[in-house]
């Protein structure tokens, strides 16, 4: 059992820790689904480069993922005005719709349709491998050393979005820059994982973490051990129930946050 699972348990250690910083910058932004309709346009790449005969592991596969997601980061990048009749959202969810019903139509011409889309879908974590893992986390940090470097700018944006303005600067590019490291990050993870995982990584811990806690240093660490208990407990669960990894994972975020809520609400009543 051991020999199984070492790197899904290896990835559900080393690779969540970025997702959870990038997942509170989409709450704090407001932007929930942005993630989702990334990964998606992601997958519909990878269907993309499956149709041309390429494997999803392959450079080329990513390639072609990462260029439909910086066109996502474009579209989303000049959609986000700080006043417009239509919601973000509403550019956000069509994104999403169209990449979904492209990839489905795209997979309805291959002899294993069904399956690809499924594991597009929900992936299956449990047959990572150690070149996969070590991939996505040198891509993970040098992502991670980036917004380091430049977290200034990036928090501004994101938490004082009025103040950034204000400060004269450029809001759509920076925009734009952090919504293209966002695609390279969603765009190797949701190889390993699938789209709903990926939506679940990135929001849940965030949304707990943001339920708990005022600092974002506390929020971090806060949605790091979640991110961990939710990937280590569904991963268990799978492997012992004979579940998808995947939508284990994914259940187990959900009960996660229920069981969160439910007790941040009990703890707010008795302080009052």
């Amino acid at each position: 059992m051991f020999d199984v699972m070492f790197w899904p348990i290896a990835a559900c250690i080393l690779l969540p820790w970025l997702l959870v910083y990038l997942g509170l910058h989409v709450v704090q932004r407001g932007i929930i689904f942005i993630d989702i309709a990334m990964a998606q346009m992601a997958s519909l790449g990878i269907c993309i480069a499956v149709l041309l005969n390429f494997e999803p592991e392959s450079f080329i596969s990513y390639a072609i993922g990462l260029a439909l997601t910086l066109v996502g980061a474009a579209l989303f990048a000049t959609t986000g005005k700080r006043e417009s009749e239509i919601p973000q959202e509403a550019i956000i969810g069509i994104a999403y719709v169209v990449a979904a019903a492209a990839a489905v139509l795209l997979l309805s011409k291959s002899p294993h349709g069904n399956e690809e889309i499924r594991n597009m879908l929900v992936g299956d974590i449990t047959v990572v491998s150690a070149v996969e893992v070590w991939k996505c986390f040198a891509v993970f940090v040098a992502v991670g050393v980036l917004h380091f470097l430049l977290r200034r700018n990036f928090m501004l944006v994101s938490f004082d979005r009025a103040s950034a303005y204000e400060r004269g600067l450029k809001v759509r590019l920076w925009d734009f820059l952090f919504y293209a490291t966002f695609g390279v990050v969603v765009t190797v993870f949701v190889r390993v994982a699938g789209v709903l995982l990926v939506f679940s990584y990135l929001i849940v811990p965030a949304v707990c973490a943001v339920t708990l806690a005022r600092s974002t240093p506390l929020r971090l660490l806060l949605g790091w051990i979640i991110s961990l208990l939710g990937g280590i407990i569904g991963l268990f669960w799978s492997f012992y129930g004979d579940f998808p990894s995947g939508a284990a994972i994914v259940c187990t975020f959900g009960v996660l946050l229920f069981v969160i809520s439910i007790a941040s609400v009990a703890l707010r009543s008795r302080a009052r």
